[in-house]
């Protein structure tokens, strides 16, 4: 099988903030492996807040070379590599590839049924609660809005998002940047506003406290939940978690990672880690069991692969066989 990587920088449409961090472009690693005239890609943007950069996954890649050129399947790589970026864009890569080698869609592959998709559109961090307030307006053909949070004024903020958005389902994701004092304290009044769902208010690491805590709005585990191995202790803390391909590993972790979430009874969210619609289509299949999707990574590029998935307001339609599997 012949084996290549190569890194590419995809820029945003303007600055995208949140709590820990602002990002003007999305540095993307690129699989392609080819097979009897076959051509498999996938694509990752990898796990920042666990140290991984686009070094670190061409060096994980690189020592396996000789593995993946052999002919390494799916399931031999959930043992080869740890869960990741690096592990995300090689296990999509062969699933196109089997789906092109085939000649069945992934879909007939994982044995799920295509449907539509609807994203929410993520709103950043912005300077003034008016500024985020017309952000929301300016994404109107948009049902569902994801809204970034820190710990300056979270209240004023979305107040002024459901005066603009009245009809929107709003989430709301901290990204780790509350404490538990202003969790409690936020709540009640997030409740009146109709906010369905908290992501990650509490660092990862330093949520202990949730295990007691009865919140009045369902709380998600992002950061707090990596992989299947942080499932169980995340289903003690959190009634949802979201699904990331770069989290934890690919496509074949995260089905498995959707059905045992669904056997302890948590809601699912497929989220990403940015990235264009070659890393959006991998996702697509887990959000299509999945309670909410949260696959706007093309929409926030200035630019997307062409073909690249395709909306009709926040309804993304199964994407062709030309862009991934």
């Amino acid at each position: 099988m012949n084996f290549s990587v190569h890194v590419e920088r995809w820029s945003t449409i303007r600055p995208f903030r949140i709590s820990s961090g602002i990002w003007q472009a999305n540095d993307l690693i690129v699989v392609e492996l080819s097979r009897n005239g076959a051509f498999g890609r996938g694509e990752a943007a990898g796990v920042y807040y666990i140290g991984e950069t686009i070094d670190s996954m061409l060096a994980q890649l690189e020592a396996v070379a000789s593995n993946v050129r052999a002919g390494i399947d799916r399931e031999a790589l959930q043992h080869l590599l740890p869960a990741g970026g690096a592990r995300n864009a090689l296990d999509c890569a062969l699933w196109d590839l089997e789906a092109k080698e085939t000649g069945r869609s992934v879909w007939h592959l994982s044995g799920l049924g295509p449907r539509p998709v609807e994203t929410a559109m993520t709103i950043g961090i912005e300077d003034t609660p008016e500024q985020a307030a017309a952000s929301a307006r300016a994404a109107s053909v948009y049902g569902r809005l994801k809204i970034k949070l820190d710990a300056d004024r979270p209240l004023e903020r979305i107040r002024a998002i459901r005066e603009a958005r009245p009809d929107a389902h709003l989430v709301v994701d901290a990204n780790q940047g509350w404490n538990f004092a202003l969790l409690r304290e936020v709540v009640p009044a997030m409740l009146d506003l109709d906010v369905k769902m908290i992501e990650q208010p509490l660092p990862r690491g330093g949520d202990a406290e949730l295990a007691d805590y009865r919140s009045q709005i369902p709380l998600c585990a992002d950061e707090s939940c990596l992989d299947e191995r942080e499932l169980a202790q995340a289903a003690n803390r959190y009634q949802s978690i979201n699904i990331k391909l770069d989290k934890c590993g690919g496509l074949t972790a995260a089905l498995a990672l959707a059905a045992s979430a669904r056997a302890l009874g948590l809601g699912l969210l497929t989220g990403c880690m940015g990235g264009t619609s070659l890393s959006m289509a991998p996702a697509f299949v887990v959000a299509s069991v999945s309670d909410l999707a949260d696959l706007d990574g093309g929409l926030w590029q200035k630019h997307d692969r062409l073909p690249g998935l395709q909306f009709d307001g926040g309804v993304a339609a199964v994407f062709p066989p030309a862009l991934w599997g």
